[in-house]
């Protein structure tokens, strides 16, 4: 999910975490890029002619604010108002979920969802993308590393590479 975590008061032995990779008391391993683009049904995709043709539609977000203030700037066009109607999720599967009912139009990681792209029920109607962050494996300094612990995270790490 995107909400911000408590490691320490959760029990937590690593967190995976979205941001620049640094946070107080926390080491962190890089895991993945997470670009993200605007991520809407085909039919929905047909409307759009240019991108400041997305706010004809609801917005579908992360609890970041920028998301789409960034995107907009980076595809040439004015950001959205604060007024505009927008829809914030705590989690990327239940966003795009959303998103597939035609709710609206999601910013997204465009890696995570790339079985919904083969499929043809979302698409990407514009190209531009934007890098607010990567994927970390995090860990707060204060908690001992076990060797259980340093085994996942080689495999995890690994597995992200491929």
């Amino acid at each position: 999910h995107n909400n911000r975590v408590d490691p320490a008061a959760e029990g937590l032995d690593y967190t995976i975490r979205y941001g620049g990779g640094a946070w107080h008391g926390t080491e962190a391993e890089f895991l993945c890029h997470a670009p993200l683009a605007p991520l809407c049904t085909p039919d929905i995709a047909t409307s759009l002619h240019c991108p400041a043709d997305i706010l004809r539609f609801t917005l579908l977000r992360s609890y970041r604010r920028d998301e789409w203030t960034a995107w907009m700037q980076a595809a040439g066009e004015h950001p959205p108002s604060p007024t505009h109607r927008v829809m914030v999720f705590d989690s990327s599967v239940t966003m795009l979920e959303a998103a597939q009912a035609g709710v609206g139009i999601a910013i997204a990681p465009v890696d995570m969802f790339t079985h919904l792209l083969a499929s043809e029920r979302i698409v990407q109607p514009f190209a531009t993308q934007i890098e607010l962050g990567s994927y970390w494996l995090t860990r707060l300094q204060s908690r001992t590393e076990t060797p259980a612990m340093r085994e996942f995270s080689r495999w995890l790490v690994e597995k992200m590479k491929k």
